[in-house]
C-alpha cells in the first residue's frame, strides 16, 4: 500500500508539471504474466492518457490495482518532466553510461592499454628474487 503522504507529494509533483486529474483518462484492464488467479479475474493493470499532451502510460508492475495507479501516475509524471525540461532521464542516462562503457575500444587504445599492462608486467617479474641453483 503507498502512503498517503506519498500521494500527496505526488499531487503536488502533478500539480507542478501541469498534470491534473480532470486531464486525465483512466482506464483498468486485466494484466497479463505470473500472478495466478488474480491476475486473471482482477483488472490491475492501469491505463492512463494525458488528454492535452496524448502521452500514455501502462503500468502492471504489482498485482495491486492502486499501488499500480500511483506507479501509472509517477511514470507520466517523469515522461512529461523529461519533455518539458528537454533532458534525458536518469534511467536513459543510465542506460547511455553502459552503453558507453561496453563500446568497443579503438585499436589505439586497446594497443596502449596492452602496453600498460605488459609493463606491470614486468615491473613485478623484477620483484621476484633470483632463483639459486644449489
Amino acid at each position: 500500500m503507498i502512503r498517503p503522504d506519498k500521494w500527496k507529494k505526488l499531487e503536488e509533483q502533478m500539480a507542478q508539471l501541469g498534470l491534473y486529474e480532470h486531464d486525465l483518462q483512466e482506464k483498468f484492464i486485466r494484466s497479463s504474466g505470473k500472478g495466478g488467479q488474480n491476475v486473471n479475474k482482477v483488472s490491475s493493470c492501469v491505463y492512463l492518457k494525458h488528454n492535452p499532451s496524448g502521452l500514455e502510460v501502462k503500468c502492471q508492475k504489482t498485482r495491486s490495482q492502486q499501488d499500480n495507479r500511483y506507479l501509472a501516475r509517477q511514470i507520466l509524471c517523469d515522461k512529461m518532466d523529461q519533455i518539458q525540461n528537454k533532458r534525458a532521464s536518469e534511467k536513459q542516462q543510465a542506460i547511455e553510461k553502459i552503453r558507453r562503457q561496453k563500446r568497443k575500444r579503438s585499436k589505439r587504445a586497446k594497443e596502449k592499454m596492452l602496453q600498460e599492462k605488459h609493463r606491470q608486467s614486468d615491473k613485478k617479474s623484477n620483484r621476484r628474487k633470483p632463483e639459486t641453483t644449489g
